[in-house]
């Protein structure tokens, strides 16, 4: 069949909630994408920060069929070789004390804010906690993870959502203060907004944040489903900080394309929170994903993945400042690492990513006026100068 037909076949069968591209990918190299006409594509999208370690890698490849061969289900009433190693690299990498296996970054969501209710719940018996979350955050579609996701346009179709969630503004530590209330059992923000326009946390608002949750017993949960994996500079960006979360959340580069998220918890949390019971998952934890899990984590390892980062994206950063100061339309570049945006004033970002697609080039937006760049870990400033080539063909 011809692009065209597939394209056809998918909006007749597949239920419309998203507005794609015309483009129908059919395999990966590296950091290359192919269309089924052939046509070559230079990803800086990673499947929106996921394949981390690019495409077709063969150990990869290799763990998962060979995984496959085994088992690749059992269910959590029985224990798996994978989901036993890869809790311990996860926990290991992030110094925390224990992990639950989801399938995906909103479901992660979903289990941290409930490991908050019932840490709370403990404490005195209440019913009538609360969450605060940030102004233009995301983290999910979920009822729950779209109750602490910090904007109206994604909330108004589904209300009610869940009670009990107050908001501030991220980099604001006095508004975190003036939400804080006797019931606050704790405070969700990502480490690096990512859909609201690629925030960065300032250092002093994350710290800041941290003591106040120390003051009060308050959780304090941080969602690294964009910015963790390697992607900030560090495994996990709060890493970078000085702090430690009480819940992280996890997703997307965790299996670098296989469906996987995780909650992951101090020891203290750990120990004042879900019991047998509380939550459960027929998938999470199933041994296919969590091969994937351990195999990044490997590989990680001896690609020296986080040091390539720390290496090559400044060589990024600086092709993108030469880009803000070279077009009067493009106002800031902000970012860590390989999570970088473009901030574009005057001009459609919808219609700039179309024109890279035109132009071999895949990236994607953030917020309502962000051109994000998120792109395989592995890439080099050869691929980041053909990037930055094709993007001014695009911008002419």
């Amino acid at each position: 069949m011809e692009m065209i037909d597939y394209m056809k076949m998918a909006d007749h069968y597949v239920l419309h909630t998203y507005n794609r591209f015309p483009v129908v990918f059919e395999r990966g190299k590296g950091v290359r994408l192919y269309d089924t006409d052939g046509k070559e594509y230079l990803d800086f999208a990673a499947g929106i920060a996921v394949f981390g370690l690019g495409y077709g890698n063969e150990t990869y490849n290799a763990a998962l069929k060979d995984q496959i061969d085994k088992i690749i289900h059992t269910s959590n009433l029985y224990y798996n070789i994978p989901m036993a190693e890869a809790a311990k690299k996860l926990t290991e990498a992030s110094g925390m004390d224990k992990v639950f296996f989801t399938n995906s970054g909103t479901e992660a969501i979903e289990g941290a804010i409930k490991v908050a209710r019932k840490y709370a719940w403990l404490k005195d018996g209440g019913a009538d906690h609360e969450i605060i979350a940030m102004n233009h955050s995301f983290h999910g579609r979920s009822l729950g993870a779209l109750s602490v996701t910090g904007n109206a346009y994604y909330q108004e179709p589904f209300k009610p959502l869940i009670g009990g969630i107050r908001f501030a503004d991220f980099n604001d530590l006095d508004s975190v203060k003036a939400q804080i209330t006797p019931r606050t059992c704790a405070v969700i923000l990502e480490t690096i907004q990512g859909e609201g326009g690629i925030y960065p946390a300032e250092e002093e608002f994350l710290k800041g944040v941290r003591a106040l949750c120390d003051e009060r017993d308050i959780l304090l949960i941080l969602d690294e489903i964009q910015c963790g994996m390697g992607r900030s500079g560090s495994m996990f960006a709060w890493q970078e900080y000085g702090v430690e979360p009480d819940v992280m959340t996890c997703a997307k580069a965790l299996g670098c394309g296989v469906p996987v998220g995780a909650f992951v918890l101090n020891k203290k949390t750990a120990e004042q929170s879900l019991v047998p019971g509380d939550h459960g998952t027929t998938y999470g934890g199933n041994p296919l994903a969590c091969r994937a899990v351990s195999t990044v984590f490997d590989l990680f390892a001896s690609e020296h993945i986080v040091e390539h980062v720390q290496k090559t994206a400044p060589y990024l950063e600086k092709k993108l400042d030469e880009l803000a100061a070279e077009y009067d339309f493009i106002s800031a570049r902000r970012g860590k690492g390989f999570i970088q945006g473009l901030v574009i004033e005057g001009r459609k970002v919808g219609d700039i990513v179309a024109k890279c697609l035109e132009k071999g080039l895949v990236v994607i937006s953030a917020g309502t006026n962000v051109l994000r760049f998120v792109p395989p870990l592995i890439v080099t400033e050869a691929d980041i100068d053909e990037m930055t080539a094709k993007l001014r063909e695009a911008l002419k």
